[in-house]
Parts: C-alpha cells; structure tokens; sequence
C-alpha cells in the first residue's frame, strides 16, 4: 500500500536575510533555497538580479515582505565590468556574440562618453527580460527569434564612475534609479564609443540604504545551527523613516487602522516631519504610518500582532 506523503510543515519567519547571490543562480531559485533552508512559510525577495549578477539580494520573510516594495523602488549601486568590442544577443555574457569589432579608445573619449550618460536618460528596455507583452515575458519572445517594438523608459543614472580601463574590460560604479538596466547601460556606452560592448560582470553593492557588510551565502546558511540567527529584524527595510513611539492605548487604535491626531497627545513626540515614519511600541514594530499635517498619523501597513 502506498503511504502518503507527508506535507512539510512550515513555520513562521518574520525577518530579512541579505543574500550575497551567487552567480548562475536566478533570484527565484535563491530565494526558493534560502526559504528551504530557514524552514519559512512566505518568503519574497526585492527586486530580481539575473543569474550571470552577484551581490545584495535581500529576501523578506513573514512580516517583512509587507514592506518589499519600497526596496523595489529604492536606488541600487553595482559595479560592473563592460567587455568592450564585443556584443551578444542578451547583452550580457550568457548570450551568444552576434558583432566583434576593434576596439581603439582612450581614457578620455571613455569619460566623454559617460558624461552623456550621467543624470535622467531614456533607456529601451532588453528583449532578453521580464517584462511581459500580452501576459508573455518579453525572453520567451526572443527565444523564439521574434523581436518586438519597445517604448523608451526615463531612468536617472546618480552617479556612473569610471574605476579603471584594461582594454577591453572597462570596470564602472554606478548608482541608479529603479527600473535601470545596467546591460543595457553597457551596450548604449559601447555604442557611443563606436565598438559595441556587453557585460562581463555585474555586482550589486547596496539597495536602498542597505549594504554589503552583513550579508550572507546560501552555504553559510545552509551550515548554520541556527539559521534563523542571520536574520535581520523587519524594521531593517525601513531604516531611511524616521521612527514615532506610540502608547499602549494609541497603538491599540493604531492597529484597528485609525487615524490619531497626535498633536494633542502629551505622551507622545512627534517629530517635525511630513511623510512615512515607522511606528513602534514598548520597542516593537507595529508598521508604517503616514505623518499627516496637524500631526494626524494614518495608518498605511501593519505587523500582525502576533509577529
């Protein structure tokens, strides 16, 4: 007689993991790992690198995943290494090389170039990325040798830093607003120099106001006894807003989802400040707020009081 399978029980993780992704690995499969490895029932990660990319991929867990999309709107900053006189189909070094030219550029003709590229720029997104076209992601399409009309997106590139030129490998910093494709940041500064180019390596240093110092490996999380340890608090995704205390009886209120007028409340200060700001009690998180003017706080996303 066959047995049934036993389903695998979950558990309940609230926090966030800072992942070093390694190269080779997709976003969904590290994060898919990770989750295995920390036993944890709702997981999401902030933000895909492709799998050729290393660096900061932060993955929420529980609670934390409420908070995801400010992380998916934040600015990241990676370096990367652009191969010059080469470019491939996926602009990148997983695809295959379609174009092989000299390459005779100097230093100075480098930094004229990415002075045209500092500041808000207009970016045709890839063939070779997730963006669907009637509910189809636009890689399948390329797959299959059909290539469609794209719309121009604005991005702003903060900063684009030359670091050094050992020809053909041009090495940049770059820090950039959301929806940036660093590949195709790449392809348009070989194109503007006259030889092509694609990338060779992509890593992410920060997202938002987090960084590389205390980020972990899928093998150090896999070796750990206790992986639950590596786990930043929830409040870690929300570190860039101001934090307002509550008491007892007003974060009660607060997490029936009513608006407080806080300006009369004694017990209570509150900063000089229109916007999102985190809201504890007694040290705990309770969620996010809008600081209204008048000192009127509106609830915006909650921590489940049992987290």
């Amino acid at each position: 007689m066959n047995q049934a399978r036993t389903k695998r029980v979950r558990d309940i993780v609230d926090g966030v993991l800072l992942l070093d992704k390694p190269v080779g690995l997709s976003s969904n499969d590290a994060l898919i790992k990770a989750k295995r490895f920390l036993n944890a029932k709702k997981a999401g990660h902030t933000g895909t690198l492709d799998p050729f990319a290393t660096g900061l991929l932060p993955l929420c867990f529980g609670e934390a995943t409420k908070f995801s999309q400010d992380l998916l709107e934040a600015d990241k900053t990676y370096l990367t290494t652009v191969h010059l006189g080469q470019r491939t189909d996926t602009g990148d070094t997983e695809g295959q090389v379609i174009e092989t030219r000299d390459v005779n550029v100097t230093v100075g003709q480098i930094e004229a170039v990415l002075e045209k590229f500092r500041g808000p720029i207009d970016q045709v997104p890839p063939m070779y990325s997730a963006l669907k076209r009637d509910g189809k992601p636009l890689y399948e399409y390329a797959r299959e040798g059909i290539t469609l009309e794209r719309e121009a997106r604005r991005v702003t590139i903060h900063q684009l830093d030359f670091i050094s030129y050992e020809a053909p490998f041009l090495k940049l910093s770059v820090k950039c607003s959301k929806g940036t494709y660093i590949r195709v940041l790449g392809e348009d500064i070989g194109a503007a120099l006259g030889c092509g180019a694609h990338l060779n390596a992509l890593r992410r240093i920060q997202v938002g106001d987090l960084v590389m110092g205390d980020v972990v490996t899928l093998e150090q999380v896999a070796a750990h006894p206790a992986p639950l340890e590596l786990l930043a608090p929830v409040d870690t995704l929300l570190s860039t807003f101001p934090p307002l205390e509550l008491t007892e009886a007003l974060a009660k209120r607060f997490l029936q989802g009513q608006r407080l007028p806080l300006g009369k409340e004694a017990e209570v200060a509150v900063p000089a400040y229109t916007g999102r700001v985190r809201v504890y009690q007694a040290g705990r998180l309770l969620g996010t707020g809008q600081l209204q003017e008048y000192a009127i706080l509106a609830p915006e996303r909650l921590i489940a009081a049992s987290a």
